[in-house]
C-alpha cells in the first residue's frame, strides 16, 4: 500500500496549482452532466420520438458542438481563455433550464443547437488553459488530470441522472444547470485574476526569441493550412464516432435489448468514468513516455471496436461490463496522447485555433455518431451496427499508426539543437 501510495504522489507530483483548479472546475461540470447521457432514452420515452429522430436530435446537438468548437477557438486566441470560459458556463448551464417548455420536434432541435453551441465553446479555452498554465514536460500529465477530473465527475453524474431519471426527467435539466453554473462561479472567482496570455503580445515576444536565436521571425501557421494535422483531425474524428456510441447507441441498447432500468444504465456509465479516474494518471505517469504515441494511440483505437464487436458474443449482462471495461481501456490509450499532440504541433500564437479544430473533430462526430448509429441499429439491427464499428476501428487504426509516426518524426526533425551561443542569445 505505501508503494502504490508513492506511485500516485509521484504520479500527480509536479503539476501546478492552476493545472489543479481547472481540474477541480471540470469535475464540479462534469459532475452535473446528467442530461446528455439519458437525452436518448428521454426522447423516444418521454417525448414519443421515434429512434431516427432521436438521432438527429443528438446529431444536432453535435453541429452545434461544430460550431461551438469552432467559434471557443477563435475567440480564445482574440479575448483569452479566461472570458470564453466564464460565458460558457454560466450561460450554458443557464440554457438548460429552457428544455423544461421544449417538447416539440423543431423547439426541441433549436434548443439542442443552441446549447450546445454555448457550451462546446468552453472545450478548446479550456485546453487551451491547461497547456498555459502547465510545464512543458507536465503537459500530457496536466491533461490526463483534467481528464480524471472529467472522468470522476463522469461517474458521479451519470449514475447521480439515473436516480433522478427514474423520479422525473424534468430533474435532470435542473440538476446539470445548477452544475455548470456553480462550476462557472468558481472558475471565475480563482481565475478572474489570472486571465492568460494576450495573443498579440505573444506573437511579439515569440518573433523577438526566434529573432535572437535565428535570425528570423517564425510565420504563426493556421490549422487549416496545416495538411498534416488536418489527416490527423479526420481520423480523430474517426475514432471519436466510435467513441461517442457510449452517449448515443449505447444507452438505447441497454435499455430495448436487455430493459435495464434508468438506475442500471447510469451505472454501466459511470463506470467508464470511474475506471478511467482510477488509471488513466499511473498509466501516463508509468508508459507515457516509454512507448511511441504511434503505438499506443492505433492499439487503443483497436480495443475500442473490440469492446462493440463483445457485445455480438452473447446476451448475457456480464459481457456489458467486459465491453465498457475495455472501451474506458481505449480511452486511456488514445484520448490523453491525442490531446499532447495538438499542444505539440502549435503554440502560444495559435493554440486556441489548434485545439479549437482538435475540439471540432470530436463535435462533427458528435453530428455523424448519433445519426449514424442509431439508423443502422434501426434499419439493420443492434448486431449489424457493432460489426460494422469493429470494422471501422481497424480503418482509424491504421491510418493514425502512419499519420501519428509522420507528425512525431516531424517534431523531432525540428527541435532545436541547443548550445551556449544560442542559449545566452535567448537570455
Amino acid at each position: 500500500m505505501k508503494r502504490l501510495f508513492l506511485l500516485y504522489r509521484n504520479a500527480f507530483g509536479g503539476l501546478s496549482r492552476p493545472a489543479w483548479m481547472l481540474s477541480l472546475v471540470m469535475f464540479i461540470n462534469r459532475s452535473g452532466a446528467m442530461v446528455i447521457p439519458f437525452l436518448g432514452v428521454y426522447l423516444t420515452e418521454s417525448l414519443g420520438f421515434t429512434m431516427k429522430e432521436a438521432g438527429m436530435i443528438l446529431s444536432i446537438y453535435g453541429l452545434g458542438a461544430v460550431c461551438g468548437g469552432f467559434l471557443g477557438g477563435w475567440l480564445t486566441d482574440k479575448i483569452g481563455h479566461f472570458k470564453v470560459q466564464s460565458f460558457s458556463l454560466t450561460v450554458g448551464g443557464s440554457l438548460y433550464l429552457m428544455f423544461l417548455f421544449l417538447e416539440k420536434f423543431e423547439h426541441m432541435a433549436a434548443g439542442v443547437f443552441i446549447l450546445s453551441l454555448v457550451n462546446d465553446m468552453l472545450r478548446p479555452a479550456n485546453s487551451a488553459s491547461i497547456a498555459h498554465y502547465a510545464q512543458p514536460e507536465n503537459v500530457t500529465r496536466a491533461f490526463s488530470l483534467n481528464r480524471m477530473a472529467l472522468n470522476l465527475g463522469f461517474s458521479i453524474g451519470p449514475a447521480l441522472g439515473g436516480m433522478i431519471a427514474a423520479i422525473s426527467y424534468k430533474f435532470l435539466f435542473i440538476g446539470d444547470a445548477a452544475g455548470c453554473m456553480m462550476a462557472g462561479l468558481f472558475f471565475y472567482i480563482y481565475f478572474r485574476k489570472k486571465q492568460g496570455h494576450r495573443p498579440k503580445q505573444k506573437v511579439k515576444t515569440e518573433a523577438v526569441a526566434h529573432e535572437a536565436t535565428s535570425g528570423t521571425t517564425e510565420k504563426v501557421r493556421s490549422p487549416y493550412r496545416d495538411r498534416l494535422y488536418l489527416v490527423f483531425v479526420v481520423l480523430n474524428a474517426g475514432f471519436a464516432i466510435l467513441f461517442f456510441q457510449l452517449l448515443s447507441t449505447l444507452p438505447l441498447y441497454y435499455r430495448q435489448v436487455y430493459a435495464l432500468p434508468e438506475q442500471w444504465i447510469g451505472g454501466l456509465l459511470a463506470l467508464n468514468g470511474f475506471i478511467v479516474f482510477m488509471v488513466e494518471m499511473i498509466f501516463v505517469y508509468l508508459i507515457g513516455d516509454k512507448v511511441k504515441k504511434h503505438w499506443l494511440i492505433p492499439i487503443g483505437v483497436l480495443v475500442l471496436g473490440f469492446s462493440f464487436v463483445t457485445l455480438n458474443l452473447g446476451q448475457h449482462l456480464f459481457l456489458l461490463y467486459i465491453a465498457m471495461t475495455l472501451l474506458s481501456l481505449s480511452e486511456i490509450l488514445v484520448m490523453p496522447f491525442m490531446a499532447t499532440i495538438s499542444v505539440e504541433r502549435s503554440n502560444n500564437s495559435n493554440r486556441g485555433s489548434y485545439m479549437g479544430l482538435y475540439t471540432i473533430s470530436y463535435a462533427a462526430a458528435h453530428v455523424v455518431a448519433p445519426y449514424m448509429g442509431t439508423t443502422i441499429a434501426a434499419r439493420y439491427g443492434f448486431d449489424t451496427l457493432w460489426w460494422m464499428l469493429g470494422a471501422f476501428s481497424i480503418v482509424v487504426s491504421v491510418g493514425l499508426y502512419f499519420v501519428v509516426q509522420y507528425i512525431e518524426r516531424e517534431r523531432l526533425s525540428k527541435q532545436p539543437v541547443s548550445s551556449p551561443e544560442a542559449d545566452m542569445a535567448a537570455k
